[in-house]
């Protein structure tokens, strides 16, 4: 008895006085909004250099930009990404301290989440059967237009499934955002932490939130590859 009488009081200390829950629920919001928005940079970035590489290994042509990409992936895919959050923050961003924190954490966020999005995409354009590129230049239409209505939407099909992964992993990476200032999720639970000096219900409950949103996205990742798998048996 004396068991749930401590830890009714110790819930009620971390969550329902001074209204504590909504520091949860304002870092939640926080969290899905730097995931959401980082996560379109980022496949669009992904993208854009994929389609650059792929278009130098195949033609020879845009050997700058092929150059530049590679300089990004390497640099990009060899730094942890709390140092690359810190660097874009504390120097590059530096000289404007008027752009929101939030904003840089998205730009950061994206930039990192491109490079891993490019090899995803880079794999599944060269994954496709070198023959439908044959076949598209044989119907006369040009590189741009056989990669854009042919090899493009077959590798977007095949690399959906990695990219709903790569969603997953961005959400969790986001808790290193609190090193700038961010009240995303996990610094929401830091300071719940911190005024009530109590670490285990903040702590649990921002680990059950993650773990709950990871286990809803790898269930729509998992659905997304059963209606794949459906389709190419077709």
């Amino acid at each position: 008895m004396d068991f749930f009488m401590d830890f009714q009081a110790k819930f009620i200390q971390n969550f329902i006085d001074d209204n504590r829950w909504l520091l949860i629920l304002y870092g939640l919001r926080t969290t899905l909004t730097i995931t959401f928005f980082a996560l379109i940079l980022g496949v669009c970035m992904g993208f854009l250099t994929a389609l650059v590489r792929v278009t130098y290994d195949k033609t020879g042509k845009l050997r700058r930009l092929n150059t530049f990409a590679r300089f990004y992936l390497t640099v990009v895919r060899g730094t942890p990404m709390l140092v690359q959050l810190m660097i874009i923050y504390y120097v590059i961003f530096s000289p404007w301290p008027f752009v929101n924190s939030i904003i840089i954490a998205v730009i950061a966020f994206g930039i990192n989440s491109g490079a891993y999005v490019a090899e995803i995409f880079r794999s599944g354009i060269m994954s496709i059967d070198p023959g439908q590129m044959e076949a598209g230049r044989s119907l006369g239409l040009t590189y741009n237009q056989t990669m854009r209505r042919i090899i493009t939407p077959q590798a977007i099909k095949n690399v959906l499934p990695a990219l709903g992964n790569e969603s997953i992993s961005l959400l969790k990476e986001t808790s290193v955002a609190g090193y700038i200032g961010i009240r995303e999720l996990t610094r929401s639970g830091d300071i719940i932490r911190s005024r009530t000096y109590e670490a285990f219900f903040p702590l649990i409950a921002v680990a059950a939130i993650y773990l709950c949103l990871v286990l809803i996205m790898t269930a729509g990742v998992s659905r997304l590859e059963r209606r794949l798998a459906v389709s190419d048996r077709r």
